[in-house]
């Protein structure tokens, strides 16, 4: 039967979102985990997933243009399938459920009566109402690159009053750990997953009514939605729920009754560390991640015991450790695998004399109040060159080029799971301390934790920095959408050769990954001698 897609609710403050590009066109098939469109909201722009296998067989909303939450926007079924009746539907209030492959913002739930968003089976078996005194809450999406989320901790258990604004979990994507609200007064009737357990996006994750309501009559008339027959039953107590299929060092149980922040469990689970070691410096001795990052088995052990023979290693057996693939690792596999074999790369290097940058800095650094890195430097200066070179602010889009006329910067960044890239938007038209201020902010929210997710996408070109590991030059995969990715090596005194003498000078080598499909040598090659050229005479940045 024909499934309605329409138009998800990606925001608590969405009204409308524009299609920016169709992926797919009538008539075209379909898989459940193919990209339909991009979806621009008043935060981000986000991939829209159908999750139905078949034929598209209708678009509603033409390409740049709008359409209000709900929505109908297309439509996929069987091959010349009749679906008329469904257009005549009336679509539910703007707070309906979501769309098929996309979820509500952060602990957002259907308003009170509506109906799913995706039709029933059948027109004889229509899915029931919620009461009107039910809300249900489900995984929301979080990022673009979200297909589910872990629950790290419930706040709340069964039975517990909640407010609209109490935080009911915390909830870990593929690039950051999130905080879900209800946005609904009520008692927590029912909790659907187990803390350490993830759910996909739109799973039923908790149900917050009245007192003494049926759980069971809810989930029956919530039949229809998504994944619901797949949630797991309510966690009894919440040493039960807390359970991790045994990898800790300590049982869950144990762990429940130190005091300890979710962070700090989870990265002595991850090290190997029994917590209960941990010497809490937090609110009431709250064990915190600095406790755990600064723990030390030496330091634990009493004066004058003697390390036990457990902790020396003289036997040389072999061994190793089967670490699990957070999720942002399989993210970061998953799409820069995908972009090393569909992006043809090819790699163009340059060495650039970084004397007069290195004076600039330095005299920079005596007035500006925020300190300008190397890194910041080289973002402004991309910035600029990619302002004479339009070409390679570009994404391959199939069957046309996106050219961008704004220039947002990514700048890698290191995180212990994985790596995540903070945009800085309109580089081109910030000053230096401007762009270093707002980088230094970026970076402390990625290792945090705290970065949202209309902050890390978005990006038209991508620098990426290992020079402070000392490395002198490397090769990066190209960053999706970009067509670029530029490797910055470290600054090294190295000989070269000045009006005839030979002269030790800081250089520097940039080395330019490029998408074939948009850049050609000769346009990769242009675009670094104008960066040399920025980064050789800083002062014409000021131009």
């Amino acid at each position: 039967m024909a499934e309605a897609i329409r138009m998800p609710l990606l925001s608590d403050t969405m009204k409308e979102g524009t299609i920016s590009h169709w992926y797919k066109k009538v008539g075209d098939q379909v898989k459940a985990d193919d990209v339909l469109a991009d979806v621009e909201t008043d935060k981000a722009t986000m991939e829209l997933t159908g999750y139905v296998d078949g034929t598209l067989l209708y678009i509603g909303v033409e390409q740049g243009k709008a359409a209000k939450v709900n929505d109908i926007i297309a439509v996929v079924g069987k091959k010349g399938e009749d679906f008329k009746a469904l257009l005549q539907e009336k679509p539910g209030p703007a707070s309906a459920t979501p769309a098929p492959g996309t979820s509500p913002a952060p602990g957002t739930s259907p308003a009170p009566g509506n109906t799913p968003a995706t039709p029933a089976p059948a027109p004889s078996r229509p899915a029931a109402p919620l009461p009107a005194d039910v809300t249900v809450v489900r995984m929301p999406l979080l990022s673009d690159t979200m297909k589910e989320g872990k629950i790290v901790e419930w706040h709340k258990k069964v039975g517990d009053p909640v407010k609209a604004d109490d935080v009911l979990a915390d909830v870990e994507t593929d690039k950051a750990t999130m905080e879900v609200m209800g946005y609904a007064d009520g008692t927590l009737l029912y909790i659907g997953v187990e803390q350490g357990k993830a759910a996909k996006i739109n799973d039923i994750i908790a149900i917050i009514g009245k007192k003494d309501t049926s759980v069971q009559a809810i989930l029956d008339a919530q039949k229809d939605a998504p994944q619901v027959t797949s949630a797991a039953p309510a966690p009894k107590a919440p040493a039960q729920s807390a359970k991790t299929g045994g990898s800790s060092p300590v049982s869950a149980e144990s762990d429940s009754r130190i005091k300890s922040s979710p962070l700090a469990r989870k990265l002595a689970q991850e090290k190997g560390i029994d917590i209960r070691q941990v010497q809490g410096s937090g609110d009431e001795g709250r064990i915190i991640k600095r406790d755990v990052d600064q723990f030390s088995p030496e330091a634990a052990r009493p004066a004058g015991a003697a390390p036990s023979a457990v902790s020396q290693v003289f036997s040389g057996k072999e061994g190793h450790q089967d670490i699990p693939v957070s999720q942002m690792r399989s993210i970061i596999a998953r799409r820069l695998g995908e972009s090393k074999f569909s992006a043809p790369h090819f790699y163009l290097t340059i060495e650039v004399n970084m004397a007069l940058s290195v004076q600039a800095r330095t005299a920079i650094n005596e007035i500006s109040e925020v300190k300008v890195s190397f890194n910041d430097l080289v973002i402004k200066a991309a910035a600029a060159a990619l302002q004479h070179h339009p070409r390679v602010n570009a994404s391959w889009m199939g069957d046309f080029i996106r050219q961008y006329q704004h220039i947002h910067i990514g700048s890698a960044v290191a995180v212990e799971e994985g790596l995540i890239v903070p945009v800085i938007r309109f580089a081109n038209q910030k000053s230096l301390g401007q762009i270093a201020a707002e980088a230094k902010d970026l970076y402390d929210r990625v290792r945090s934790k705290k970065i949202q997710p209309q902050e890390f996408s978005g990006n038209t070109f991508t620098v990426s920095n290992l020079g402070m590991l000392d490395i002198d030059e490397f090769t990066a995969i190209i960053n999706p959408p970009d067509s670029c990715i530029l490797a910055v090596g470290r600054i090294k005194d190295t000989p070269v050769v000045e009006n005839g003498e030979i002269r030790i000078a800081p250089v520097m080598k940039l080395t330019l990954s490029c998408d074939h499909r948009i850049v050609d040598g000769a346009t990769g090659a242009r675009f670094l001698q104008t960066l040399k050229g920025f980064l050789e005479n800083p002062v014409t940045l000021l131009a």
